[in-house]
């Protein structure tokens, strides 16, 4: 049987949808299943880091005091910092969902939006909860950043680390290009007259590296008569390069048979490359992790 997990923000964005649809009589719903969705044990640490430093009542106070008598001319007095109208939004939302009737006066005093009492929750939900929800989840899947960055796409390139398994290595060249990336492989790009270190740095310039640790060479501890297979020196070296240039995470050691792991590489995930597909699933895993979209029924082709 198969499993699938939900994505807890689909379910936020499904629910602040029900909220915009909703009427008189249905609203209470989406608005308690919203936040209850908030208050998943997953996001009590975030939610005690917004709402900590915040104070709702001096924002309500301040509040009050915007506008004239007119129905509708208060104004939320929203502080300048993003992190704390998230605090203060998500403490709204509680006091909502815990009193609908709350919601229904809030929504009237401050989203005054015509004679129906509903019309207040819609212009609501537009207005603060649809913004909120957008943000909230850009604060939480950037573990509480919300500077804005520029980020630059993903790179299609994939460097290819190999030693003398040429069976390896082509087979994951052919398995980068079926699934619409491009494999890098040193020996097949032109000299220049650079050394082989200068080569490497020279096509570094690549999203994700994948490093084939196959029994090329052998070796001993000094002192003992036992061989034991390793990679080559190169492979270890390159290794470490992209480690460094592309962190951890953009990086896969794909081991096949058996050799030595140095101690110094202890940290870092491998993958056994089998003889099957095994391999090409683990692969596909560590680069969707890296950010790459996966059409998993290429990875699954022989």
């Amino acid at each position: 049987m198969m499993s699938s997990k939900i994505d807890m923000f689909s379910q936020i964005n499904n629910a602040v949808l029900d909220l915009q649809a909703s009427q008189m009589q249905t609203y209470e719903r989406p608005l308690k299943t919203l936040v209850r969705l908030l208050q998943h044990p997953s996001l009590v640490e975030v939610n005690r880091t917004l709402v900590e430093r915040v104070d709702f009542d001096a924002f309500i106070a301040a509040s009050e005091k915007t506008g004239g008598s007119m129905v509708g001319s208060q104004q939320l007095a929203w502080p300048e910092n993003q992190i704390e109208a998230l605090g203060l939004t998500l403490i709204l939302l509680e006091k909502m969902a815990h009193d609908p009737d709350y919601a229904l006066n809030f929504a009237h005093h401050y989203y005054y939006s015509g004679s129906k009492v509903i019309a207040g929750i819609h212009a609501l939900t537009r207005q603060l909860i649809i913004p909120f929800a957008r943000d909230y989840k850009a604060y939480v899947m950037n573990n509480g950043d919300v500077e804005p960055k520029i980020i630059a796409p993903k790179s299609n390139n994939v460097f290819i680390v190999h030693g003398h398994d040429g069976e390896a290595r082509e087979s994951v060249a052919r398995f980068l290009g079926n699934i619409g990336l491009n494999p890098i492989i040193l020996h097949e790009q032109a000299n220049r007259g650079r050394t082989v270190i200068e080569k490497v740095e020279a096509h570094s310039e690549v999203g994700f590296a994948v490093v084939l640790l196959t029994p090329d060479d052998e070796g001993r501890v000094k002192g003992t008569n036992e061989l034991e297979p390793r990679a080559r020196q190169n492979v270890l070296l390159e290794l470490g390069y992209f480690i460094g240039r592309l962190g951890r995470e953009n990086v896969c050691a794909l081991k096949r048979g058996t050799l030595e792991i140095p101690s110094d590489f202890a940290g870092v995930v491998w993958e056994t490359m089998d003889t099957g597909v095994g391999w090409k699933q683990a692969l596909g895993r560590e680069l969707s992790a890296a950010g790459y979209e996966i059409d998993w029924n290429k990875v699954m082709r022989p």
